[in-house]
Order: C-alpha cells, then sequence, then structure tokens
C-alpha cells in the first residue's frame, strides 16, 4: 500500500513541472518558427473610421452572443469528461472489459457521440442566429445532415484514438507520453495529408478551377511570386454558408488552394487577387510545414502533460499506480486531460498563426502592390461575414488565429504610408 501512495503522490508532484515545461516548451517552438521578416507593424486605426455605426453594433450583437454560446460549449463538454472522470458509468463499462482495446475503442466512440448530444441544443441555437442574419444557408434536414456526418466521423476517430491510447497506456504505464508524442505527430502528418481528398469531399463539393480570368490570375501571380501553386479549387462553401474565405492545406500530391465559390462571385477582380496572393504567401512560406513543425517540438511536452493531468483525475480507476492495467474506465480521466492541454497548447498555437497570418497579408501587399484594394476587402469581409472588426482582447489572446480587422486594415495603411 505504501509503494501505491507514494507513487500517486509522486505523480501529483510532477504536474507542476509538467506545466512549467508545456509553458517552456510551446513558448519556444513559437520563438523559434515564427517569420523572421516581412511582417508589417500595422498602424492605429479608428473603427469608425471604416465602419458605421449601424455595422459595428450589428457585429456586436451577433458576435457577442456567438462568442458565449462557444464558451458555453466548451464549459459543457469540459464539464461532461469532468463529471465521466468522477464517476464513471461502471456498469455500461464492466460489460466491454473483457476486452480492454475494444472496449476503449467503444467507450471513445461512445464519449464522443455523448459530446455531440451534451452540445446539440447550443449548437442548434447557433445555427439558427446565422441562419436569421442571413450568414447561413442551410435549412435544418440540411444543417442536421452535417452534423450526423461529422459526429460519425469524430466517433471513428475517438474510437481508434481510444483503442490506441489505452494500449499505450497499457504497455508503457509510467512513460507512455513518449510513444502518445509519436503517435500526435503521426496522425497531424496523415490528417494533413488524408483530409483534403479524403473527408473534406464528404461534405462539400471540389472543383478545379476552370479556365478563365481567375485561373489565369493565379497563374500568373504564382508565376511572380516564384511558388510551385499545387492544385487550385472552388469549393461550393454557398451551399451553406454566404461568408467568404479561402485557405491552403494538403501535403505533397494533396496540396491545394481552395477558393470558397462566394468569394469569386462575389468580390471584384482586384480583392480576389489579394485573396489569392495571401495563400500563396503561405505556400512561398511552406506555412503546413511551419504547423507541422510546431506540433513536433511541443507533442512530447503535451502528452506528458496529458499524462499527468490524467494520473492527477484517474487514480481510482488505475492511472499513474504501475502495479495495475488501467482498464476502459481510465479512459473519461484520459479524454478530460487530452482536453485541458488541448486547450492550453491551441490558445498557444494561435500566437504563432497570428503572426504567420500576418507575414502572409505582407506578402499579398508586395506580391499585389494595392493597398487601397486591401483595405476595402478586409472592411468589405468583415461586413459580408459580420465579423466583430476588432474583439475583446482576451477573446483575440485565446481564440484568434489571425490579426483582427482593424489591425490588418493597419497593416494595409502602413504599407501604403511607406510605399
Amino acid at each position: 500500500m505504501e509503494a501505491r501512495g507514494s507513487g500517486g503522490q509522486s505523480g501529483r508532484s510532477r504536474l507542476p513541472l509538467a506545466i512549467a515545461v508545456a509553458v517552456v516548451s510551446a513558448a519556444a517552438a513559437t520563438f523559434l518558427l515564427r517569420p523572421r521578416n516581412g511582417i508589417i507593424d500595422p498602424a492605429a486605426v479608428d473603427a469608425k473610421s471604416y465602419f458605421t455605426a449601424f455595422q459595428l453594433d450589428r457585429a456586436e450583437d451577433f458576435r457577442s452572443v456567438q462568442r458565449l454560446i462557444g464558451v458555453g460549449g466548451l464549459v459543457l463538454g469540459t464539464g461532461t469528461l469532468a463529471l465521466l472522470a468522477w464517476r464513471p458509468p461502471r456498469r455500461a463499462i464492466e460489460r466491454i472489459t473483457r476486452r480492454p482495446i475494444v472496449g476503449a475503442a467503444v467507450a471513445g466512440a461512445g464519449i464522443s457521440l455523448l459530446l455531440v448530444a451534451v452540445d446539440l441544443p447550443l449548437s442548434a441555437w447557433d445555427h439558427k442566429r446565422a441562419v436569421d442574419v442571413g450568414l447561413s444557408t442551410q435549412n435544418w434536414a440540411d444543417w442536421f445532415g452535417d452534423l450526423g456526418k461529422s459526429a460519425a466521423i469524430g466517433a471513428g476517430f475517438a474510437a481508434i484514438g481510444a483503442a490506441v491510447g489505452l494500449a499505450l497506456v497499457r504497455r508503457f504505464r509510467r512513460h507512455w507520453w513518449a510513444p502518445g508524442a509519436l503517435v500526435v505527430v503521426a496522425f497531424g502528418v496523415i490528417t494533413i495529408w488524408l483530409f483534403p481528398v479524403v473527408i473534406d469531399p464528404i461534405f462539400n463539393d471540389f472543383k478545379k478551377l476552370p479556365p478563365g480570368q481567375t485561373r489565369s490570375d493565379v497563374l500568373e501571380l504564382a508565376k511572380k511570386a516564384g511558388v510551385d501553386v499545387g492544385q487550385v479549387y472552388r469549393v461550393d462553401a454557398s451551399r451553406r454558408t454566404t461568408a467568404a474565405n479561402a485557405y491552403v492545406n494538403g501535403l505533397g500530391h494533396s496540396k491545394r488552394v481552395v477558393l470558397y465559390d462566394n468569394l469569386i462571385t462575389g468580390f471584384p477582380r482586384d480583392q480576389i487577387r489579394l485573396v489569392v496572393a495571401h495563400e500563396l504567401g503561405h505556400q512561398k512560406h511552406n506555412d503546413v510545414l511551419r504547423g507541422l513543425a510546431w506540433l513536433a517540438l511541443v507533442a512530447p511536452a503535451g502528452t506528458y502533460l496529458t499524462q499527468r493531468l490524467a494520473e492527477a483525475f484517474g487514480r481510482r480507476q488505475g492511472l499513474g499506480d504501475p502495479g495495475r492495467k488501467p482498464g476502459p474506465a481510465a479512459l473519461p480521466a484520459i479524454a478530460l486531460a487530452i482536453a485541458i492541454a488541448s486547450f492550453g497548447f491551441t490558445a498557444a498555437s494561435n500566437v504563432l498563426s497570428r503572426e504567420v497570418e500576418a507575414s502572409a497579408d505582407a506578402f499579398s501587399l508586395r506580391l499585389t502592390n494595392d493597398p487601397g484594394s486591401f483595405i476595402q476587402f478586409e472592411q468589405r469581409l468583415a461586413v459580408h461575414n459580420i465579423s466583430d472588426p476588432d474583439p475583446p482582447n482576451v477573446w483575440q489572446v485565446l481564440f484568434g488565429t489571425h490579426p483582427t480587422t482593424l489591425q490588418r486594415i493597419g497593416i494595409g495603411e502602413a504599407y501604403d504610408e511607406t510605399n
């Protein structure tokens, strides 16, 4: 009994060390991988100079509630995992513990689907509000269809992750964080490589950009930038939303630039060129690989923190006890630990993401030399997407993946003043 008690105490005492290692790891990875040059410091701008009082009030009225819904979803999800970790449904779990790894897969899928069900009222409210302001184009049938697809895919990944995770916990009871880090990085590579060609087409139709002005502009800008653009696709985003956007994803043969059909049909040519130039900036700077490098650098610290948190939450289920092999009942504690660690590391990764996006903005301005259209696009995009041009600082720090609209307008103003 003494050995178990001292082992549990040792696990708890290592938690502060794990937190410190996680903070240092995330800070170091961000410092090492941040863009070294080319970022333009934004000029100070006043929102009222670019947006009417009605536009600002409309964005605040919509986004403030959406932010509360998002926080509510985080609280509900985390609270559900905490309740399951505190009181695992033992009767249901006992039926599947004879084959622990199979039981882990079933439990993992069940937890994933439970979280979707718990969040359903808030998700539905979020959708209704988006429909009410004209941002969502989906009826309830289509929305539930996409939700069902997403839930099924999430449950599948959760089943695989739970089975692999419990196998590692049972095999490497003291140091399962080490092989866990390798699994996390491998999963990141596989998903970035396969999602564009396997998962994304389940939800949308992707068509290669046909010959025409937009395609000619893409090829001309890519040649000017010295970028191998890969494939350029038009996605039918209008089946789901009126928002406009573009993005880069994929690795190797799956690398692609994707333009929303709303962007192509709803914005003038000069502004579409700016968006294309921004995405080419990501390609030029190898930002997808940069993101994978960040993941590889922080993964060991992230899984180490996850193990220490899981041991603190799941002592009664045998986590942290080298004399026991935990079963599926330990999965809620592990899932809770993953959720907490992921939240912290995601907030940290957003620091790098904002700098990367600012660098792509600067690249776009230098490639097109059109700050006027850049500023007009950022202004119009915020109105079109009902975005808050200057969200609360706390929200931006925790969840902001891009500079704020005002900061991006400020980048355009700063470029204009110096060129």
